[in-house]
């Protein structure tokens, strides 16, 4: 996800502080509690998951190692899953980027298929209802394979005004209803603003940054295998 450094500056702030670190506080504690009751699970076939994304999927700034798949795949080998996640974040992808890419992107069977897209579409203003037919083009060709769909959802700059950031924000949790997802609510949950947790740019997440994010999601990827494991 490429900005220019004056935008990067200007697109930054409306992530307001207050808002984003109000709505953190509220989901950690239900996060925390979802990731204490949340068993080990143990899988004899190694998973197969795609992680299907923008930059911050792909982990601009970072070591593959450090990267959301990464990070992810050691949390739930914690978790007693053997897994491979297979990054297929592009920097810069906007919904309507990976909806092209998608088909030679299906190169086989996968367990799950997390989609964490719609940040770089925020970030050009695009229009919501874009947004929203290109995720559920996306979702439905994953659903056409019997692929089971773990869809994270993001939040519009605050600068883009309230009818703009309502319908952008409310399309993630409609689709996921519409569909029959399992829902991430917020990718960046507990990490947007926080300057220890970012990079430079105010945008990417920093190593520690992603790790907070891979143990947040780490019980909805459970949830996910548990009830649609093939």
């Amino acid at each position: 996800m490429f900005v220019p450094f004056l935008i990067t500056q200007i697109l930054c702030r409306p992530y307001g502080e207050v808002f984003y670190r109000f709505n953190a506080n509220i989901t950690f504690g239900i996060f925390a509690c979802l990731f204490t009751i949340t068993p080990a699970i143990t899988i004899a076939d190694p998973v197969r998951i795609l992680a299907l994304g923008d930059s911050l999927t792909a982990g601009y700034g970072l070591s593959q190692a450090n990267s959301f798949p990464s990070q992810l795949a050691k949390k739930l080998h914690g978790a007693g899953i053997q897994s491979e996640i297979i990054n297929a974040g592009v920097s810069g992808d906007t919904t309507s980027g990976a909806l092209q890419r998608l088909d030679w992107l299906i190169d086989g069977d996968y367990d799950l298929a997390i989609i964490e897209l719609g940040a770089n579409d925020a970030l050009r203003a695009i229009d919501p209802a874009l947004t929203r037919q290109n995720l559920e083009k996306i979702v439905k060709k994953f659903k056409a394979r019997g692929t089971p769909v773990l869809l994270a959802g993001m939040k519009a700059p605050r600068n883009l005004g309230p009818d703009y950031t309502q319908r952008f924000d409310e399309l993630f949790p409609a689709i996921a209803q519409d569909h029959g997802l399992h829902f991430y609510p917020f990718f960046l949950d507990g990490v947007a603003t926080y300057p220890e947790l970012n990079q430079q740019d105010g945008l990417h997440p920093n190593a520690k940054g992603v790790a907070i994010i891979a143990s947040r999601m780490l019980p909805f990827a459970i949830d996910a295998l548990e009830k649609d494991r093939k």
